[in-house]
């Protein structure tokens, strides 16, 4: 990496020539440091709901400090939309297909195969994981884990740790995964070493519960519905058939906190576990904001459109104030590595393993192809010697998350690595070769929200998916003129030859990724 040379002027020329190669031996000793990695990553964190790409609802100034600071991809992509499968892609830089964790219900990600923290240690880094794993198997490749079970908790929540053993911690998760992350890098790391440190955080995972200094704020804020709310789904049966509606399917007490001893709802008894676990102040600081709210709520008695913009107005909140906290402690992360100069020398990332949506097609969730759920939010905090800064607007996906940290470090990166490093673009190159297309695939259903299977291909400008196992059904989107994939363009005579050329490189996509569904529907998972 090229960098910037230190000059220095001495009076005496003696002894300017033997400061000279001292000052050469320590800069070359200096260029010569590997990279750090930060690799922050949330869940279910959509872009929407972060300033520095949308300023519509809220504010999250820690976070824009790293895009400000360094870059924002505009393009950033999953290549499948559901938190274990995505964190599956991102760790081994292959698609589903290949890794072979296809969905949350029925699937062990396998330990043994290939991961970068891996391939990583090998190259001398010291590597940790601290918060979310949920791939179901022990975390293999980290020099420290501790991780929560499954999805984790809120409040109070449980930590496996490599003792095996599974211990409680008092405090609220993401302040929690934030003083365990930085004090594995203040106090438990070999100092003398690189290290790659992965904060994954259960935040803003359903059903947004608030740290309780954050309850009462944005309860003045109101927003507009999204023009399609109220989508009628015509001409798309598969979005039709799902089970994530705010108006629906969003669970009155255990998504929107509405308990009373007499209401009922299919998920009230997961709620009242979670509340189970706040110790006495926690319990009466939340009973405190949300007693007012409920009686307010029942009060009213509210039907049809009001009841359904009453529910999206109380979600909004909810997530944004559990936003507020993950961004706070994004900015703790920063402040650390500053206060210790290690910003320099240190590649500080941040995403999500998903985008989600925020009431665009009446939806709360993920799963789809659509735009919402495949996005999700890159931004990069570079080290000193790259000195690109702005946005990157060719298109990435988080099978690239893999080759990158491998080539920064200087490992080599494995040819059976399908994603592609994204450093020349972080060098400010702009590769004649990079992809004009994404491949991805869906697998869990029959499942929660009943999104049914599909794969499909995204181009710049078009967007075609195929929804298969209980249906047949095609669907194609011109993104350019229908950026909110209402109107379904399959079918119609004009749009043959696109349909032609969309499924051909989709057939060339599936034959470079090795994805058996190309030769039948049953296929899919082998």
């Amino acid at each position: 990496m090229n960098r910037p040379d230190l000059k220095i002027v001495y009076p005496f020329a003696g002894l300017a020539t033997l400061a000279a190669v001292t000052s050469c031996q320590q800069q070359k000793k200096e260029e010569a440091k590997p990279y750090n990695i930060v690799y922050i990553m949330t869940d279910d964190h959509t872009a929407q709901m972060m300033s520095c790409y949308d300023t519509r609802y809220m504010e999250t100034p820690n976070l824009d400090r790293i895009a400000n600071d360094g870059i924002r991809f505009t393009n950033s992509f999953v290549a499948n939309s559901l938190s274990g499968p995505s964190r599956a892609c991102m760790i081994t830089g292959k698609h589903s297909c290949a890794n072979k964790f296809y969905d949350n219900t029925t699937c062990v990600f396998d330990s043994a195969q290939q991961t970068f923290p891996k391939l990583l240690q090998k190259a001398g880094y010291q590597t940790a994981l601290v918060g979310k794993w949920h791939l179901e198997s022990l975390p293999t490749g980290f020099n420290y884990w501790e991780i929560v079970p499954g999805q984790g908790d809120y409040y109070n929540p449980d930590f496996i740790t490599q003792n095996n053993d599974t211990i409680q911690k008092q405090g609220y998760v993401t302040n929690i995964i934030t003083d365990e992350a930085i004090d594995w890098m203040e106090n438990k790391r070999d100092k003398d070493k690189p290290f790659c440190l992965l904060i994954h955080h259960k935040a803003i995972h359903r059903n947004w519960m608030a740290d309780t200094c954050n309850l009462a704020l944005y309860e003045d804020k109101t927003f507009s519905l999204p023009g399609n709310f109220f989508d009628d789904y015509e001409g798309r049966p598969a979005a039709a058939a799902q089970e994530m509606s705010i108006v629906k399917d969003m669970d009155m007490i255990y998504d929107l906190k509405m308990l009373r001893p007499e209401k009922n709802s299919r998920l009230k008894s997961l709620y009242e576990k979670f509340l189970g676990r706040m110790n006495t102040e926690q319990r009466a600081a939340w009973d405190k904001f949300y007693g007012p709210v409920i009686d307010d709520f029942y009060k009213q008695n509210l039907k049809g459109k009001e009841l359904a913009n009453w529910k999206f107005q109380r979600y909004m909140r909810d997530y944004m104030k559990t936003v507020k906290s993950l961004d706070d402690n994004v900015g703790r992360v920063l402040d650390y590595l500053k206060e210790k100069g290690m910003l320099d020398n240190t590649l500080v990332v941040y995403t999500s393993d998903q985008g989600f949506y925020m009431g665009e097609h009446g939806w709360f969730d993920k799963r789809f192809m659509y735009e919402e759920s495949m996005r999700t939010p890159l931004i990069m905090r570079l080290p000193k010697g790259f000195d690109r800064k702005g946005d990157i607007t060719e298109m990435v996906q988080n099978i690239d998350y893999a080759p990158t940290f491998l080539e920064l470090a200087g490992a080599p990166v494995p040819d059976d690595i399908q994603g592609v490093s994204l450093l020349p673009l972080l060098r400010g190159e702009h590769p004649k070769d990079w992809r004009k297309a994404l491949y991805y695939h869906f697998y869990e259903y029959p499942a929660e929200h009943m999104v049914k299977r599909h794969y499909g291909v995204r181009t710049e400008r078009y967007k075609l998916i195929h929804f298969y196992n209980d249906i047949n059904w095609w669907e194609l989107y011109d993104l350019q003129k229908d950026p909110a994939e209402m109107h379904n363009l399959y079918g119609k005579a004009e749009y043959e030859p696109v349909v032609g050329e969309l499924k051909e490189e989709m057939l060339k996509l599936q034959e470079q990724y090795n994805d058996p569904v190309r030769f039948s529907p049953e296929r899919d998972k082998e």
